[in-house]
């Protein structure tokens, strides 16, 4: 069989139920709303992406300077800035739903539990998004500032509240401050609570 006949090679993946051309994702907090790079890269031409972090409301980040570069790399401090989650359904979602054949997933966060609750809900009623990808590594600012993703009972208790309210598949992204990280996703993946 000559290059030219042979089909084309399946690049294929589920991912929660969900099917991707290919296992080629942008991550959030790197990729923005996705609409920033339609000059850069073909948005369908991604088996999916993650729009960056979405909170209750509106938050502005941290003030400059928030990059410093060292011989190594740089360090950020950017502070979870974006728009919101109901900006998002009314700003950029039209715009994402305009581009056919595209997979993503909202990123969500909160500093309480509450949040978390508030923004599934809010954009339960978006059209178009696959899923949501629910960041477990935001300070717990109720709880003295302990992460979400290092503590097992909490992180068990966020994302039983969030599956039981999203009309969607939820993916955790759990923090590395952890001693096991296979450990804390068996607690996230546990449904009823393991207590």
């Amino acid at each position: 069989m000559t290059p030219a006949n042979r089909p084309a090679l399946d690049m294929s993946v589920s991912v929660a139920g969900i099917e991707l051309k290919n296992p080629v994702m942008a991550a959030s907090g790197t990729f923005g709303y996705g609409v920033e790079f339609e000059d850069v890269v073909t948005l369908d031409r991604l088996g999916g992406f993650v729009v960056k972090g979405l909170s209750r409301e509106h938050m502005p980040g941290n003030p400059p300077p928030r990059l410093f570069e060292t011989s190594a790399g740089m360090l950020n401090a950017i502070g979870l800035q974006n728009i919101g989650a109901p900006a998002f359904l009314t700003e950029k979602l039209p715009v994402l739903r305009k581009i056919k054949n595209i997979v993503f997933f909202c990123n969500v966060f909160g500093h309480s539990q509450q949040e978390y609750e508030d923004v599934v809900r809010i954009l339960n009623d978006g059209d178009g998004i696959a899923g949501y990808e629910l960041n477990v590594s935001c300070p717990n600012t109720s709880c003295g500032g302990i992460a979400f993703g290092t503590d097992p009972r909490m992180l068990f208790d966020v994302v039983c509240a969030v599956k039981k309210l999203a009309n969607r598949p939820v993916i955790v992204k759990l923090s590395p401050n952890v001693t096991s990280i296979p450990q804390m996703a068996r607690v996230a993946e546990q449904m009823p609570s393991p207590w």
